[in-house]
């Protein structure tokens, strides 16, 4: 897979609203050989906004459907998770490739409704999972399906931080928010990378006054093995992003596995009959890596990794977990 180091791919991107994950996109964008053309934002006159755009050197072109008017390619839509869908949308019918930040949309019919925009209009639609273009998410891969460890038997998949800024949006239950979609869905997510679709869920939360999942933990159901999915917002001065294989013939534990651009080493520790090792991976920057599959992929140099399927298939199973948090029920997927 390309690093995007020196590539001459490029595409026209226009960026929906000035978030703070977008400081680590516009650098990738750039990276891997692309061009940051058109900023618009909620309040074009804001102060906030101006800043944003002299800072990262991005023409400030007015509200959302400015940028869609704008002559571009591609869209990176990081707005709140209510906004995705329509906004998402209005892209691709624009005739723009559209790269979404997590979770794609709120719910599995509103996926399968984006999915088939994306087909019928011909164009790019990728869940923005920075990390799963990371190496060392490839060599997680290629350990469990050349049987190291054996069959695995047991998946616990961890996420989660303290957020304390009250006027977040996603302490906001009709914006999206909640730890499950925030965090939870990464853990979701990996666990289908490497145990493929699960069968059924059951879960429990933590709810805020205003219906909001603070802390969720649930199980994934498999034919040979249960995966469990922790994620909270509360989880004080250690945020932990942890995950522990256990298979019948070996185990294998990681933190940090679902950071994206990394400053320093990573490494994961597996355990054996033959001993225990661990293997590092040097700093990498999976933004960078994503943002040059996407171009690759709109320019028709590469198949998509993670079609829209992917994602519907996806946002069926964080379906099934929250579905199982409000009702105490299992919940087949």
């Amino acid at each position: 897979m390309s690093t995007s180091e020196g590539s001459s791919v490029g595409l026209r991107w226009g960026l929906l609203g000035a978030a703070r994950i977008a400081r680590a996109l516009i650098p990738a964008i750039r990276a891997a050989g692309g061009e940051v053309v058109a900023l618009g934002v909620r309040d074009a006159a804001s102060e906030r906004a101006r800043a944003f755009s002299d800072e990262w050197g991005v023409p400030l072109v007015g509200g959302y459907q400015d940028v869609l008017d704008a002559e571009l390619d591609a869209v990176y839509n990081p707005l709140p998770n209510d906004l995705h869908r329509p906004w998402s949308l209005a892209a691709l019918r624009a005739g723009k490739h559209v790269l979404t930040e997590k979770p794609l949309v709120l719910n599995a019919a509103e996926a399968r409704e984006l999915a088939d925009v994306a087909q019928a209009t011909g164009r790019v639609l990728l869940e923005a999972f920075a990390y799963r273009f990371h190496p060392h998410i490839a060599r997680l891969r290629e350990l469990v399906q050349a049987g190291e460890l054996g069959e695995l038997r047991a998946v616990r998949a961890a996420f989660g931080f303290t957020l304390d800024n009250p006027d977040d949006f996603r302490w906001e239950a009709d914006k999206g928010g909640g730890a499950l979609f925030d965090v939870g869905t990464y853990p979701v997510n990996l666990i289908r990378l490497l145990l493929g679709e699960p069968t059924a869920a059951v879960a429990r939360a933590r709810w805020t006054p205003g219906g909001v999942d603070l802390g969720l933990s649930g199980v994934l159901e498999y034919p040979a093995a249960l995966a469990s999915v922790d994620c909270a917002f509360d989880w004080g001065d250690q945020p932990s992003q942890r995950l522990t294989l256990l298979g019948t013939r070996g185990t294998l534990d990681m933190n940090g596995v679902y950071n994206s651009n990394t400053q320093s080493p990573v490494s994961f520790t597996v355990t054996t009959a033959a001993g225990v090792r661990e293997e590092e991976f040097p700093p990498f920057n999976a933004y960078a890596a994503m943002v040059d599959h996407f171009q690759r992929a709109a320019l028709g140099e590469e198949a998509a990794l993670y079609p829209p399927e992917d994602s519907v298939r996806h946002a069926r199973v964080l379906d099934a977990l929250f579905a199982a948090a409000l009702t105490g029920e299992r919940v087949e997927v």
